[in-house]
């Protein structure tokens, strides 16, 4: 298995006058294709560990290799450039741009990287929004998209510079149970079909029940790692 990411006894203390530890001495390693949930109960630590392993916070303590590279000794620059390079990212929330159209909301990944022209980002936008049901919806705002049309939107934004990894947080949280079934069969063919690894923070255990392995974090610990069966549909 190569590891795309390795963290290596990472722990992340919020400074306070009582300080609270977030995660605690985690290790673990992601491997390429892998479809992850990481679980556990509210408080426990899942979304800073995700926002550990997708570098958007750093450590305490401990050391996080992307790619091979470790990442403690890079700065914001470069950290910013990996993540565009290496991580998409989907949230609860979309947070798309509510004064961009879809199509362009999808372009500013590839903007910040600065590999396309503009041609070649329109088209490349365009051809995810249309392969995730959207070709009719280019030019309309998010206000006029559904939740899980929006959140549809916010996987194609993800997937725009061509990421290994995709961290989703909470992805489903926030949608009826047919867009939730949606978004989390359209994150399991990105595993499948496109040969990405997908990572996503999730209470719902009938999706933890369906991916091929499952973290479980209790404190900020990890009290378990394990291979999951998935379900065949």
């Amino acid at each position: 298995m190569t590891a795309l990411i390795e963290a290596d006894h990472l722990t992340r203390i919020l400074p306070a006058t009582v300080p609270v530890t977030l995660v605690r001495d985690v290790s673990l390693t992601v491997g390429e294709q892998e479809f992850i949930a990481i679980t556990g109960p509210s408080g426990s630590g899942k979304s800073s560990l995700l926002y550990l392993l997708g570098l958007l916070d750093r450590p305490t303590s401990g050391i996080l290799r992307v790619a091979g590279r470790d990442t403690s000794s890079l700065n914001d620059h470069a950290l910013a450039h990996l993540r565009l390079d290496m991580l998409g990212f989907v949230f609860q929330f979309h947070f798309l741009l509510p004064e961009f159209s879809v199509l362009e909301n999808v372009k500013l990944p590839m903007r910040k990287a600065g590999h396309l022209s503009s041609g070649e980002m329109r088209t490349r936008a365009a051809g995810l929004l249309e392969e995730l049901g959207l070709a009719g919806h280019l030019d309309k705002r998010p206000d006029q998209l559904s939740g899980g049309q929006r959140q549809r939107v916010a996987v194609a934004r993800a997937l725009a510079n061509d990421p290994h990894v995709v961290l989703a947080d909470e992805p489903t949280g926030s949608l009826d149970s047919k867009s939730s079934e949606q978004v989390f069969q359209i994150l399991r063919d990105l595993v499948r079909k496109r040969g990405k690894t997908v990572i996503a923070v999730t209470h719902d255990m009938d999706i933890a029940a369906r991916v091929d392995r499952r973290i479980h974090l209790v404190d900020g610990a990890v009290v378990s790692d394990e291979r999951v069966a998935p379900a065949s549909v």
